[in-house]
């Protein structure tokens, strides 16, 4: 099918996109940027997970170190998920976590698929 030869430069823009939108979490939990009252103190846990999601975030949209940095952030949303929450119900729709589930498994996938051809992994010749 013709829409087959595009799934290569669609996986990049899944992988460019869905950071874009994780890094906006790190950039809100360490800088402060879009404002929220969150303010983590250091090196707590909301403060780690922020550091990850500010530096893996910007790691992954420019496709750089893309398959060791995607496990490490599929990891930390599957944490998240368990840790913040499920103790509130079972239901992801209720309890807030289906953007941690999908983060998780969209890092997943990356992990396996790799970064597609618009990352500079492909540049460098990393992602053979």
């Amino acid at each position: 099918m013709a829409l087959n030869a595009y799934a290569p430069l669609m996986r990049s823009v899944l992988r460019i996109v869905s950071a874009l939108t994780f890094f906006a979490h790190g950039t809100q939990k360490i800088l402060g940027f879009p404002a929220s009252n969150l303010n983590p103190p250091a090196l707590s846990l909301p403060w780690i997970s922020g550091i990850m999601e500010l530096v893996g975030g910007a790691l992954l949209i420019v496709g750089l170190f893309t398959r060791p940095v995607a496990f490490l952030l599929s990891g930390l949303m599957a944490v998240a998920y368990w840790i913040a929450h499920a103790p509130q119900g079972p239901f992801p729709a209720l309890n807030g976590g289906d953007p941690a589930i999908l983060y998780s498994f969209v890092f997943l996938y990356l992990v396996f698929a790799g970064p597609g051809p618009l990352s500079a992994d492909a540049v460098l010749g990393r992602d053979k």
